[in-house]
């Protein structure tokens, strides 16, 4: 889960960029590879009841499965970030997306439950260092003035897969089996790797970057403050979000063929929340962030009872995807703005925190359910996560404040 205001790795922007149409198609070959992953990411929490009868376990235990894979890429994002910081950026993000692949095409083949968790773990390793590497290769295509456009462009991908992506392979899973939206996602990886070797230009290595310059970042008390409120806070969401064909089944009364429906209903919620947070962010980052983890917390101990009508439901699953893409440009950014000379691996933890939130909330959610609460109490613990996450980001503040009187 990321936006276009994520963007920001420094780019050189050099004067020798390739033409306007190569840009353009290296840009969609790195979408291509976001569409990948952000149809993968989703798909799975809209095929929950499906996977589950499948590799015969509980609706609760299937969340561990999206877990699996959000651990994969807390795992992956900063390990990849700091190995990969003196090769050259095309041949890892092509190594990336074939490790993609093989982990979705294990995915749809995996016999049983652990086999199932073990490829959704591999699955989610390249996730956040391909997004990382992959805004700053598009930001070193473009002058300085376009970097965020440029990697805008790059993330577009994550909008359409949530918009097109996800409901449509949640409506392949439903009609022809659980596994084939991940052999679908292995095609399009293997496509995205001819894509990026065809159309990506090589550029040379960086040769001042290395792994302790990277490591930098995690000395920084803002850096671990502003991870723990992306952890804490936007866990409330997954909390919610990787129950929500169940609760949109049990709760709402809809039919497994509108999930698909409600699915787009969330991607279009997340491409205006991603529009909304520029606007948001020119209040004041930390005010931004706090207003919008509010915002969460009401909307997370509404949920419940919204999901009990079908009209107030579909507003609910609207504000889930829009509230939270507005905060997750406002967390990148402050990420950016504190991590200093280790603003690559700041870059891939932000997917990492995202990732343990993921982790988090869909672990939480499946403790409630399995203790025979109902589906109105996902929601519920999230109203709690987003609450505390509100409590860090002000510990952040005040030692912003701290920090800028002891400058003064």
């Amino acid at each position: 889960m990321t936006s276009p205001a994520t963007a920001s790795p420094p780019s050189s922007g050099a004067a020798d960029a390739p033409p306007e149409p190569r840009i353009r198609i290296a840009l969609f070959a790195l979408a291509l590879g976001g569409f990948a992953i952000g149809t993968t990411e989703f798909v799975t929490m809209g095929l929950l009841p499906q996977i589950a009868d499948g590799v015969h376990i509980s609706i609760p235990t299937a969340g561990h499965v999206v877990s699996a894979y959000a651990l994969g890429v807390v795992v992956g994002a900063p390990l990849v970030a700091m190995l990969a910081a003196g090769l050259r950026r095309k041949v890892v993000l092509v190594a990336l997306m074939v490790a993609f692949a093989i982990g979705n095409l294990g995915s749809a083949l995996a016999p049983s439950y652990g086999t199932l968790l073990v490829a959704r773990f591999v699955s989610g390793l390249p996730h956040g260092a391909f997004f990382g590497i992959g805004s700053v290769v598009a930001a070193s295509l473009v002058p300085i003035h376009r970097r965020t456009a440029a990697v805008a462009m790059m993330l577009a991908g994550l909008t359409v897969a949530n918009v097109v992506g996800v409901p449509l392979a949640t409506l392949l899973g439903q009609h022809l089996g659980w596994q084939w939206p991940y052999v679908f996602v292995g095609f399009v990886a293997l496509v995205t790797v001819v894509a990026v070797l065809a159309w990506v230009p090589m550029q040379p290595a960086d040769g001042a970057a290395s792994a302790r310059s990277e490591l930098s970042a995690l000395a920084r008390p803002q850096v671990w403050l502003t991870l723990g409120v992306g952890t804490v806070g936007f866990g409330g969401m997954f909390a919610t979000f990787s129950y929500i064909t169940p609760t949109m089944t049990h709760l709402s009364g809809f039919q497994d063929a509108a999930v698909p429906l409600i699915l787009v209903v969330y991607g279009v919620g997340m491409t205006i929340g991603t529009m909304l947070s520029g606007r948001v962010a020119a209040y004041g980052m930390l005010r931004g962030m706090i207003a919008m983890l509010s915002a969460i917390a009401v909307l997370l101990a509404l949920f419940g009872p919204m999901a009990h009508a079908r009209p107030t439901a579909v507003v609910g699953v609207f504000l889930l995807g829009m509230l939270p893409s507005v905060l997750v440009p406002l967390l990148q950014t402050r990420l950016m703005d504190v991590a200093q000379e280790g603003q690559s691996l700041a870059a891939a933890l932000n997917h990492s925190t995202l990732n343990i939130a993921n982790a988090l909330g869909a672990w939480l959610g499946s403790v409630v359910l399995a203790h025979g609460l109902g589906y109105e109490w996902p929601s519920r613990v999230g109203a709690l996560l987003a609450v505390a996450g509100i409590a860090i980001a002000g510990a952040s503040a005040v030692v912003a404040r701290r920090e800028a009187e002891a400058g003064a």
